[in-house]
C-alpha cells in the first residue's frame, strides 16, 4: 500500500512538487513527524539543508495504528495547519480524508478537522492542492 501510494502521489504531482516517502517534516515546536507519505512545494533539492516545514498532503497507511491515526496523529497535523490529511485504511479497504483544521479543546493537541471524509475503493478523491487530479482509491489499495 506504501509503494502504491507513492507511485500513484508521483504521477499526480511530477511538477514543482516533492514526494516524500516515510522522510520527516519539521512541524516545529520540537514536532518531527514521519508520514508515510507526504506532497510538498518544491523539489528534493530544495530539502537538503533543512526538513520540509509542512506538507500540502499527508498519507498515512494504517491497519493497527488506525485509532492513533485518526485522533492524536490527525489532531497533530491539524494543529500545524496540514489542509489534507489521508488515512489509507486497509482494514475497511477505505480512504478517510480529513480536511479543514480548526481548534478543538477536546482533541488532543486542542485541534482536530472539520471535514471528515469517507472513501470506498469505487470511489475517486481530488487533493485540495491538485483538484483537477482524479486519484481511485482501489489504485492506493493492494
Amino acid at each position: 500500500a506504501l509503494e502504491l501510494t507513492y507511485d500513484v502521489l508521483r504521477d499526480v504531482f511530477s511538477k514543482d512538487f516533492a514526494v516524500r516517502n516515510q522522510s520527516p517534516v519539521d512541524l516545529g515546536e520540537n514536532f518531527e513527524a514521519v508520514p508515510d507519505v507526504a506532497v510538498i512545494k518544491g523539489k528534493a533539492r530544495d530539502f537538503k539543508a533543512a526538513h520540509p516545514k509542512t506538507a500540502d498532503l499527508i498519507v498515512g497507511i494504517s491497519d493497527t495504528t488506525l485509532s492513533y491515526d485518526r485522533n492524536r496523529k490527525a489532531s497533530l497535523y491539524a494543529k500545524f495547519g496540514i489542509s489534507d490529511y489521508w488515512i489509507l485504511n486497509l482494514k475497511n479497504r477505505t480512504l478517510e480524508v480529513y480536511r479543514h483544521p480548526m481548534e478543538d479543546e477536546n482533541a488532543f493537541y486542542g485541534f482536530s478537522y472539520a471535514e471528515k471524509l469517507t472513501f470506498d475503493e469505487t470511489q475517486i478523491i481530488s487533493p485540495l492542492v491538485a483538484p483537477e487530479a482524479k486519484i481511485k482509491v482501489a489504485d492506493l489499495l493492494p
